[in-house]
């Protein structure tokens, strides 16, 4: 069990490290022709409105209702005609409302962005209304590509939906240069490449999922809205709305606020973001998204060994990949920043204010990659209603912290209020994890919080030369541009930290790292 999880996350997570990769490269593009001025913050906030929407409805409803239905029709042993009739009735649903959702919202465009742009910046706010309007339609297309993601991932085909993102990021960088050219803006040319990128994640699962056994076509709504796992759906999701709303609400909230903090803010957290979840995307969201299946099917079948393992196992290996990359971004945060992002419109006050974010947001990196990792145990039981309460709790926290500190340290003190609702969450999740059923809670949390201290103190261990080598190889290499002056002081520290952390779990034998190197080798 455990090397089906680290053999299926690594193939997934080379797919998902190529997409971030690119998502990376997407964001040096954007600040190749935006930087961190006015029109980058306008592009920003009209791409966060239709992708906040997207995480609700699409990304939401698959993660919480739709697998581990999907899972349950499969191992009940429901006839291929009632999950087939299942299947399509979920499939309409999602398409008609989220198609009226994005109707009204290119309706309502000027009067969503006044909440995020000064009431007197007038060229600013229709600048960002245009954009949001011609990315709005994005949420139907990725919405329709979710509802496909969810049927291969329900029959543990990964693979095609891991590509998918790969076109995205494709479609957006390839766009914004060949399309700049023709049009006002290089920000409306990122627009139409955001939209087109979404319509090939849709169109490009297509034939797997007819290849599964799925062919897709809409039914009436009548039978939609009735269908008995559509409701079942809709039953699961609709308490954990109110969680993930509070979720959005917290960076619509957090964007509002670095909207009136100053020009930059907006993009500044935006990029430093982007770095964060590079990780995150690779690892957390790889993982979860590999054990959700399983752990419905075990939850399902009573198998509460098998699920205890695998869940405990999961957070171990969050724990390893985190933990250090936490310590070692804290060292070299600047020459990151610098290095990706830095060109003649992302000056030296771009680099401090993305700083300022990044080194609050990779603070709370592991506790966000363990709520993806935790939040799966209530989904694959059925739960939605504990982790909705944890999101309030977190979203609490983080709106408190963001207005109380927002005014003082600006985009830091938004950065920082997100990872401490992000710790207070994982706290949380853990305390309401003692309500499933069969989860041996007090072991999990005592191997979480001792294989993470773990982590720590061979982090700082491995932390203290690589911070004296970087000191020395960051001024040894000055003035030699921005490629080798930054690459190589990050090359040769990321050596020495690595060297280090791998003889330190050598020496200890540490069954996570072995594991990983051993399906590596096979692999």
């Amino acid at each position: 069990m455990k090397k089906n999880l680290v053999s299926s996350g690594i193939k997934l997570s080379f797919l998902t490290l190529i997409s971030r990769v690119l998502g990376l490269v997407r964001e040096m593009t954007k600040a190749r022709f935006l930087g961190t001025s006015a029109l980058a913050d306008a592009f920003g906030i009209a791409f966060l409105i239709p992708n906040l929407l997207r995480r609700l409805f699409a990304e939401n409803s698959i993660s919480v209702a739709f697998i581990p239905t999907f899972r349950g029709y499969l191992e009940n042993k429901k006839s291929k005609e009632e999950t087939l009739e299942f299947v399509r009735a979920t499939f309409t649903l999602i398409s008609f409302l989220t198609a009226s959702v994005v109707c009204v919202g290119i309706l309502v465009a000027p009067l969503i962005v006044r909440i995020f742009v000064k009431g007197d910046e007038a060229a600013l706010i229709a600048e960002t209304a245009l954009l949001t309007r011609i990315m709005f339609p994005y949420l139907f297309v990725i919405s329709v590509a979710a509802c496909f993601q969810g049927i291969l991932n329900g029959e543990k085909i990964f693979l095609p939906s891991g590509f998918t993102p790969i076109l995205f990021n494709l479609c957006v960088i390839f766009g914004t240069y060949i399309l700049s050219r023709k049009m006002e803006n290089p920000a409306r040319a990122m627009s139409v490449g955001v939209l087109v990128g979404g319509c090939l994640q849709a169109a490009f699962q297509l034939p797997f999922v007819a290849k599964a056994g799925w062919p897709m076509r809409f039914t009436s709504l009548k039978k939609a809205f009735t269908n008995p796992g559509t409701r079942q759906v809709v039953a699961l999701i609709v308490p954990t709305i109110i969680g993930m709303a509070s979720y959005q609400i917290n960076d619509m909230v957090s964007t509002a606020l670095a909207g009136r903090a100053g020009e930059g803010i907006v993009s500044s957290l935006q990029y430093s973001l982007r770095l964060q979840e590079l990780i995150l995307g690779v690892f957390a969201v790889s993982i979860g998204t590999v054990i959700l299946p399983d752990l419905s099917a075990y939850a399902k079948s009573g198998r509460w060994e098998e699920y205890n393992s695998m869940l405990t196992w999961a957070i171990k290996i969050i724990a390893l990949i985190t933990i250090p990359i936490t310590f070692y971004s804290l060292i070299t945060g600047q020459e990151i920043i610098q290095l990706v992002y830095k060109t003649k419109r992302f000056d030296e006050n771009s680099v401090a204010l993305t700083l300022r974010a990044f080194t609050f947001h990779i603070a709370g990196l592991f506790f966000i990659a363990a709520n993806r990792i935790i939040s799966p145990a209530f989904y694959a039981q059925g739960n939605t209603k504990l982790p909705t309460v944890a999101g309030i709790i977190g979203f609490a926290v983080n709106i408190t912290l963001a207005f109380a500190l927002s005014f003082k340290w600006s985009g830091g003190g938004i950065a920082f209020a997100l990872s401490a609702a992000s710790l207070v969450n994982t706290i949380a999740l853990f305390v309401f994890l003692r309500r499933l059923q069969s989860i041996d809670v007090g072991k999990a949390v005592r191997q979480t919080i001792l294989y993470s201290l773990k982590m720590i103190l061979f982090s700082l261990a491995a932390s203290v030369p690589a911070w004296f080598a970087h000191k020395y190889f960051v001024e040894r290499f000055a003035g030699m541009g921005r490629l080798l002056g930054n690459g190589i002081p990050l090359l040769l520290t990321a050596l020495i930290f690595a060297a280090i952390g791998a003889l330190l779990l050598l020496a200890t034998r540490d069954q996570a790292a072995m594991q990983i190197l051993r399906r590596k080798r096979r692999f």
